[in-house]
């Protein structure tokens, strides 16, 4: 047989296009040669292939080699394509069987000695080839992650040999489970909010925020506690959904091997201040995903907002109500998941110290201003909960009691988020102005006050379903079905600090 079909698949964004790789063995002089668009890294594996065929003990056919990447349009990358350029080789030369190859996709990049090594986005690829009815071949450690999805049908293997006995029938490869090793990171232990001292309006408003999904901004002097609130907001959040994780891991899976994580925690995403509208949203030539789609069904703290570039920060704008990002280049286009839980923190001017009772504040009204107004207002309108963090004095620091543990906090958030799930399936954060006209279920004494307020305040649109969604959160923390004007008014409180 001089012509075999081998499946695979190529990355584009969260999705994985299916790739026949097609290898034919003529007679002539002997060459390799790969076409298909293939870039440098794939050009490259012709070497690697040759050698991890011929340390497996296997024959390199002395033939005219061409191996073709179908579609021809679709730009192929990264060293994926090794084990399916080797296993096309093998089976157009007779050296394995070609019976069975069609039941199954395989990746992974192949060492010169005929290793197996991990490549990234295993998970992805995985996922669409269940859809498509094939089981998927890959390095055994990406195996073993893409098997957190139970409907997943993955064999791991360490190197092409292993491979080619497995298509062979002499010795089959064992289907592979998600291990404890892949989850080390699952029993880390988080922050715990027991040790913030005071500041319990701080505290609560970390509640309602984890309670509804709610983006939070904290202002206040520096040392007082901001960066510590942030922290401690994952151990709070109920644990990921199996539906969740797998969003999660998947996207992790598109990272360097190095960069990737496979513990169970929600996300906790701190790009520092310097950070570029291309490192929050992502992009690059072949678009790779940003701070705020690794941090998609956790958090993304933006400390000292002030300091991001104005730019930068309002590349936030259209992720923080759509759930997504889009990135275009000219000649590639991905989508990605961003539904992430905004949390931020900054000072009050650019000493610090506004407010502060003992350090006096030195700057003027328009450096104060100027300093303010590198927020614009329509990510401020974006922001359900806002409030100030402010500095503790040393009574308060020395006597103060421990905090409730982060285990306590838990339990309400968990039994708020479960009536908003057996209300209306998701966080009341993300409820549609459309929902809530049904699902706020305000009384009537509660409906005049916010008419009054929203009249008083000029508070616009977003605003006001803002509002409602917090104000629905806090029934929810108090077991109430309907917002009542307690609620209102602690739910417009936490917006006049803007």
């Amino acid at each position: 047989m001089s012509l075999a079909l081998v499946y695979s698949r190529a990355l584009s964004g969260m999705n994985a296009p299916l790739v026949e790789v097609e290898a034919h063995l003529a007679n002539g002089l002997p060459a390799f040669n790969i076409v298909g668009l293939p870039d440098t890294e794939v050009k490259e594996s012709r070497d690697r292939v040759r050698a991890a065929i011929i340390q497996s003990g296997f024959d390199f056919p002395a033939k005219k080699i061409t191996v073709n990447l179908a579609p021809a349009d679709l730009p192929k990358e990264s060293g994926r394509f090794d084990l399916p350029i080797a296993l096309g080789i093998l089976a157009a030369s007779g050296q394995i069987s070609a019976e069975h190859l069609t039941r199954y996709e395989f990746a992974g990049e192949l060492a010169l000695s005929g290793l197996l090594r991990p490549v990234r986005g295993a998970l992805a690829m995985a996922w669409q080839g269940m859809q498509a009815g094939r089981a998927f071949v890959l390095p055994s450690e990406n195996a073993a992650q893409a098997a957190v999805m139970q409907d997943i049908q993955a064999y791991g293997a360490d190197s092409l040999g292993a491979v080619a006995a497995h298509l062979n029938g002499i010795e089959p490869l064992a289907q592979a489970r998600c291990t404890a090793e892949t989850l080390s990171a699952a029993a880390a232990a988080l922050p715990d909010l027991r040790d913030v001292k005071g500041q319990h309006t701080a505290r609560l408003a970390l509640e309602i925020a984890a309670a509804g999904g709610h983006s939070l901004l904290m202002m206040g002097p520096p040392g007082t506690g901001k960066s510590m609130l942030a922290q401690r907001l994952p151990g709070i959040l109920p644990p990921l959904t199996e539906d969740e994780l797998v969003e999660v891991w998947a996207l992790r899976s598109l990272l360097p091997q190095h960069q990737q994580e496979w513990g169970r925690a929600r996300p906790f995403r701190s790009p520092h201040h310097s950070a570029s509208a291309a490192a929050l949203v992502g992009g690059g030539s072949d678009p790779r995903p940003g701070e705020i789609s690794l941090a998609h069904r956790g958090v993304l703290f933006l400390d000292e907002l002030p300091e991001f570039d104005r730019k930068v920060l309002e590349v936030l704008r259209e992720p923080l109500e759509s759930g997504e990002i889009h990135l275009s280049r000219a000649a590639r286009q991905a989508v990605y998941p961003a539904r992430f839980q905004l949390v931020a923190a900054m000072n009050p001017c650019p000493c610090g110290y506004l407010g502060h009772p003992a350090k006096p504040c030195r700057c003027t009204p328009e450096s104060i201003a100027r300093y303010r107004s590198k927020i614009s207002g329509p990510l401020l309108d974006r922001i359900d909960v806002v409030i100030e963090v402010p500095a503790l004095s040393a009574a308060d620091l020395i006597q103060a009691e421990p905090g409730e543990c982060s285990a306590d906090v838990l339990q309400r958030v968990q039994a708020a988020r479960a009536r908003q799930y057996a209300r209306q399936g998701k966080t009341n954060a993300a409820l549609l102005p459309a929902d809530l006209d049904g699902i706020a279920c305000i009384g009537a004494d509660a409906k005049e006050l916010l008419s009054t307020l929203i009249e008083k305040l000029s508070l616009s649109a977003r605003s006001f379903h803002r509002i409602l969604r917090v104000s629905r959160t806090l029934a929810d923390l108090d077991g109430d079905e309907t917002v009542g004007k307690q609620h209102i008014l602690k739910a417009v409180g936490f917006r006049r600090s803007m």
